[in-house]
């Protein structure tokens, strides 16, 4: 779909969150102007521990605001990927090897912590290179920026030798702020001890100006240590530093978690300090773990990138990133099935969407105007009932039930299907199965389950599923369920040995009519 003037009100009109974010920008972009010949997006990186997928979410969500503002404006735009690398290693995150290693190397340029797996240079490096092959294995447009490089390269030093001049001004803004006791130490520029490599965080006894230096008192020696502020010789403080990539990068747009709000309007006063606009953004809420608490790089609690992408798609982990970004979700292994439907439904329904619903559709935001065309006839929710009920350990066994399902269906012609079937398998053995609990029938039960076999022996082989449910639910009526939410627990605890399970019309339509009394069978105890 081209972008013409009407379409372009359709977008305006979708109400989706990423067009509302470039509408946003635009009109920042109006008041402060863009010397630019690019509009500028970052997305930032603390490789402390190990890329979580909150990082990989800001970057999914910058670029879909990205989109929406190039569809709006057609103006040329960049995303960088900022690594805060040079900063200090503080912790040692719980889910590392060589823990002890490590501890000796607290303090340094994270840039200089060597690698725990022993395969990159230094643990930043490893870091990086994790989060970048996953970036690249999502197709994402962005440059990526080291800070340890941006540093030493002087590509900052003008901004640098700015923040030293308004060295006061920033210091008022941030000490109101802090404890009494952080405020005696307090100061925004971190000099690198050319003694030990360790980042310092000490008070600054002399400011040179014209030299463009900075004075600290060492605490070994107790003499006085001049460093310059320029080449990688100190490194900003936090909210300081970020203030300075918003300066000296000229950054436009750039979102960041709730949690972040007050260092947002600190850096935000910071680069008006410095005479610049600061960047528009969005505060997104955090995700939580299944115990609802904020996952984290140091806990490695939650849901790696790797680990969803082991039991759902890319596009469904899109997806997730493009929901409610505003609202705090749990993020673990319960949400990948129904994320996984939800966007084989919008990918189902999107064909038949026009004007204003196009582009308020996820599918929109995830592939553009040009989504796979395949038709998934089959919902993961209902694949891993399959495997639970057949006992599946392969490929094989489940495309012999999903062909007699589908005519003429094989995992050629239905690639994301198969893909799906993998997913399936998988996630079945690692949670569905440990968690299987059979009950024994009550004596009601058994005579409904009796009813059911006998009615179901009764349809037609060529019965549909909208036919198979009807008998379902025609049993339950008849055995006085006044909920029939109870019948389908029970049939799903008694049958499938789960709390949860499938429309039952469909799932037995899949799985077969005589297969299904086997089901029953056992469970009442007869052959």
């Amino acid at each position: 779909m081209s972008t013409s003037p009407e379409n372009i009100k359709f977008a305006q009109e979708s109400n989706a969150w990423p067009f509302q974010e470039a509408e946003k920008l635009i009109k920042r972009l109006e008041k402060s102007g863009n010397t630019k010949d690019y509009v500028l997006f970052e997305t930032g990186y603390g490789p402390s521990g190990l890329p979580h997928i909150g990082t990989f979410g800001e970057v999914a969500r910058t670029t879909m605001v990205r989109n929406a503002f190039e569809f709006l404006t057609g103006q040329k735009t960049k995303i960088i990927c900022f690594s805060d690398d040079m900063d200090g290693f503080r912790k040692v995150p719980d889910n590392l090897p060589n823990q002890e290693m490590l501890k000796e190397h607290l303090g340094l340029p994270l840039t200089k912590v060597p690698d725990p797996f022993g395969t990159h240079e230094s643990f930043a490096h490893h870091n990086n290179a994790r989060l970048v092959n996953f970036l690249n294995g999502f197709g994402f447009d962005y440059e990526f920026v080291s800070a340890t490089e941006a540093y030493k390269s002087g590509s900052m030093d003008q901004t640098l030798l700015k923040m030293l001049e308004a060295y006061d001004k920033i210091i008022n803004v941030i000490l109101p702020t802090l404890g009494e006791e952080r405020r005696k130490t307090y100061s925004p520029f971190l000099p690198i001890c050319p003694r030990t490599g360790v980042v310092l965080q000490v008070p600054i006894v002399k400011r040179d100006l014209k030299a463009g230096t900075v004075s600290y008192i060492d605490e070994i020696t107790d003499e006085i240590v001049t460093v310059p502020v320029t080449g990688g010789h100190c490194k900003m403080q936090w909210k300081a530093d970020w203030a300075m990539r918003w300066v000296g990068l000229g950054v436009d747009y750039e979102m960041a978690g709730k949690d972040l709000s007050e260092s947002v309007k600190l850096s935000s006063a910071i680069a008006r300090i410095l005479g610049s606009t600061p960047p528009e953004g969005l505060s997104y809420e955090l995700f939580l773990d299944e115990d609802g608490s904020k996952i984290s790089k140091s806990k490695g609690n939650g849901i790696s990138m790797e680990q969803w992408l082991t039991y759902g798609t890319q596009e469904s982990l899109s997806l997730y990133m493009y929901q409610s970004p505003r609202k705090a979700k749990k993020l673990y292994f319960d949400v990948i099935p129904k994320t996984v439907d939800e966007y084989l439904n919008h990918l189902n329904n999107y064909s038949s969407l026009e004007g204003k619903q196009k582009y308020a559709s996820p599918i929109w935001h995830i592939h553009g105007d040009n989504p796979p065309q395949e038709d998934v006839p089959v919902s993961f929710a209902l694949l891993l009932n399959l495997v639970s009920a057949s006992n599946a350990a392969d490929k094989e066994t489940l495309w012999g039930f999903i062909s007699n399902y589908i005519k003429d269906a094989n995992p050629q012609n239905h690639p994301l299907l198969d893909q799906l079937v993998g997913y399936a398998l998988v996630y079945y053995e690692n949670f569905v199965k440990p968690n299987k609990k059979y009950r024994t029938p009550t004596d009601i039960e058994i005579k409904a389950l009796k009813s059911l076999k006998a009615q179901i022996e009764q349809t037609p082989d060529d019965a549909e599923a909208s036919e198979l449910q009807t008998v379902v639910f025609s049993v339950g009526k008849e055995y006085h369920y006044e909920n029939l939410r109870e019948w389908f627990g029970a049939l799903y605890e008694i049958l499938l040995g789960q709390k949860e399970g499938p429309r039952m019309g469909s799932f037995i339509d899949l799985y077969g009519k005589e297969k299904f009394i086997d089901l029953i069978n056992q469970a009442i105890k007869e052959t």
